[in-house]
């Protein structure tokens, strides 16, 4: 009878052992569950606090008054890059038809093909001038926008891609020239950046 004692004490334990091991295993399944809700529940909050403060920061930039828009296209970085690539690629057009008409005064006459050299060069450089434009106002709104701050090291990454992408156009572009165009359109950006600030 004793050894019957003895296996009923150790049923008894064993399912006391079972149930303690249940009531933990409840607990922590409570405990995990209630932390996984809290962490969601913050998640989401934190999700919508920024959805909000993007929100309000788009509805700004839309709200701002843009006076010198060529076309709204109802966003602020696609009217920047068109209006970028439209008004300085026809400074580049000025700049080659300045170039090529000093050029025809110092020549004695004018054939179809140097008109039609002047017409390519007009377009080629009215697309490299509009590129630049185009693609720094883009990229230094953005960085702008990402960084939520106006300062230097926008205008530097956005010389940095804008010359990199302003020697890709060229000709031969080598990974040497590709870097030199980078660093130049880099130092000029930052620099006309930094005279801004000064005046």
């Amino acid at each position: 009878m004793p050894q019957y004692q003895a296996s009923s004490e150790s049923v008894q334990g064993a399912k006391d052992a079972a149930r303690d091991a249940g009531d933990d295993a409840k607990r922590f399944g409570r405990d995990t569950k209630e932390s996984l809700r809290e962490s969601w529940d913050s998640t989401k909050r934190w999700g919508q606090e920024q959805s909000s403060r993007a929100k309000a920061n788009l509805d700004a930039g839309i709200d701002k008054a843009q006076d010198n828009v060529l076309v709204d296209f109802g966003h602020p970085l696609i009217n920047r890059v068109f209006d970028g690539f439209v008004k300085v690629g026809g400074v580049g057009v000025l700049h080659a038809a300045s170039q090529d008409t000093y050029t025809f005064l110092l020549q004695e006459e004018t054939n179809k093909k140097s008109l039609e050299n002047t017409v390519q060069r007009l377009g080629k450089e009215a697309v490299q001038w509009g590129l630049v434009a185009g693609v720094y106002s883009g990229v230094t709104y953005g960085i702008q926008e990402a960084r939520g701050v106006h300062d230097w090291k926008n205008a530097l990454i956005g010389g940095v891609l804008t010359g990199a992408a302003l020697s890709l156009t060229e000709a031969n572009p080598g990974s040497d020239r590709v870097l030199r165009g980078a660093i130049t359109g880099g130092a000029i950006a930052t620099a006309a950046e930094v005279l801004r600030n000064i005046t």
